[in-house]
């Protein structure tokens, strides 16, 4: 049986949430370099073709993303999950410090994009792993009831990255131009070094949850789990791919949206970091709040309720956005991504990995994740397309916005409802409880379909 005292959920909980801060902060200030900065570093002479470009390398980590959730899946299934989260670890901070160190392309021409790219995907395999890792290890360490609220530190700790990544380019955005352009750009890739080794510290003091443990004693370990995930549960697989779709949502949010506010609108890119930096902190206390609640009546109609008011909102927030009218723009932006997309968001955290059982649990995790993120990922690059470049025209990035999140809301509609399975059970085919002993026997019975 696994673990369910709560001085291991809550140290589960804290390390997820301190560790997803710190990794992902290298993850995503990526985003913002490539929406205010790589266009004009490494593409220069790709012209009105930069920005899409640079869209594009943010796209190539989530191209690397399902790879990463393969091979991180795979020796998480097999060997454990908390030495999986520190190799993703290490191998995230080394290719973000890298990016700060890389020459440009008036330096070096056309090797600075390829290296560029080439880190990129660095990140993107690292990723691979860790929100899969951090939910499925901290679910198994979650007391009954209260699941969805230990994982959903993962998903805070994920928005709390963004916030920090976006505040750390507030200073830079103030610099001089030359400065900005040669040296200033670099600093919070340069960062991580330090974001590194304070999370590498806090992932060597996880452990193992029972679940995992027990089934490694007892040799029930799969041989290959992706092998086993793709014969026994596919719809599930398909199930939580087209759900993650809703991530597109801060995608757009936090791209998109900034490209379309500073380049088109003209409105102050400090002030739009710190408009992202603020609705993501919003989330980092509703989410658990939310997930709560899950607790309480179930995760879909959570999920589907956050999903729906995400698809409505966007149109609101780009609208707000063409005003210039800065406390709109806050209330539009917190109401967006503080309210409606923190309800999926955080939730999925306990809710995908409940849809598998404990031997293919983080591979069915990281790889329905990461394929759905994949789309995610270059909802940018596809948007900038929809709009031949012309930012300007936002209505057709807020219709994909729409068309995805309608996928998600129906995907999960299907979905089987698990906040009331005890956590032996779950990923398991429904089956009466006969006898009080039956829980621990149907953990090797074939996964539910």
């Amino acid at each position: 049986m696994a673990s369910s005292k709560p001085t291991a959920a809550r140290t589960a909980a804290v390390s997820g949430f301190l560790g997803s801060t710190l990794e992902y902060y290298d993850f995503f200030i990526f985003g913002s370099a490539a929406a205010l900065f790589f266009g004009r570093l490494f593409f220069p002479d790709a012209g009105a073709a930069s920005s899409l470009l640079s869209f594009a390398t943010l796209g190539v980590a989530y191209i690397a993303r399902p790879l990463g959730a393969i091979l991180w899946g795979h020796f998480g299934d097999r060997l454990g999950r908390k030495n999986v989260l520190v190799l993703t670890l290490v191998l995230m901070g080394a290719s973000t410090f890298l990016i700060g160190c890389l020459p440009t392309y008036s330096a070096v021409g056309a090797i600075a994009p390829i290296a560029l790219v080439a880190l990129r995907l660095v990140q993107g395999i690292s990723a691979g792993g860790e929100s899969p890792g951090s939910s499925s290890l901290t679910l198994e360490h979650s007391p009954e009831g209260r699941r969805a609220f230990f994982t959903s530190f993962t998903m805070s700790g994920i928005q709390f990255g963004i916030v920090i990544s976006s505040v750390v380019f507030i200073p830079v955005t103030m610099l001089p131009q030359d400065a900005l352009m040669s040296w200033g750009w670099r600093v919070p890739f340069l960062l991580s070094a330090v974001v590194t080794l304070v999370a590498f510290y806090l992932r060597r003091r996880l452990e193992e949850p029972e679940v995992f443990t027990e089934i490694k004693e007892d040799a029930k370990a799969a041989a290959i789990p992706l092998v086993e995930l793709f014969r026994n549960d596919l719809p599930n697989v398909v199930r939580v791919t087209l759900a993650a779709l809703v991530t597109m949502v801060n995608t757009v949010f936090t791209v998109f949206a900034l490209a379309y506010a500073t380049e088109v609108v003209k409105l102050d890119k400090a002030m739009m970091l710190i408009v992202i930096a603020v609705a993501n902190l919003v989330t980092v206390f509703t989410q658990p709040l939310w997930a709560l609640l899950s607790d309480r009546i179930g995760r879909k109609p959570v999920f589907i309720a956050g999903t729906v008011g995400s698809a409505v909102l966007v149109f609101a927030f780009f609208t707000v956005l063409g005003t210039g009218n800065w406390p709109l723009i806050f209330i539009t932006a917190i109401t967006l991504t503080g309210v409606a997309y923190a309800m999926p968001n955080g939730v999925y955290p306990a809710y995908f990995p409940e849809l598998f059982p404990a031997r293919t649990r983080y591979t069915g995790m990281a790889v329905s994740l990461m394929l759905g993120l994949l789309v995610a990922g270059f909802t940018p690059a596809i948007g900038a397309a929809l709009t031949a470049g012309n930012h300007a025209n936002w209505t057709p990035v807020a219709w994909m916005t729409v068309g995805f999140c309608a996928i998600a809301a129906i995907a999960a509609l299907t979905a089987r409802e698990t906040f009331r399975i005890p956590k032996a059970e779950l990923g398991l085919k429904p089956s009466p409880r006969t006898v009080a002993g039956t829980a621990k026997e149907s953990a090797v019975q074939e996964p539910a379909a």
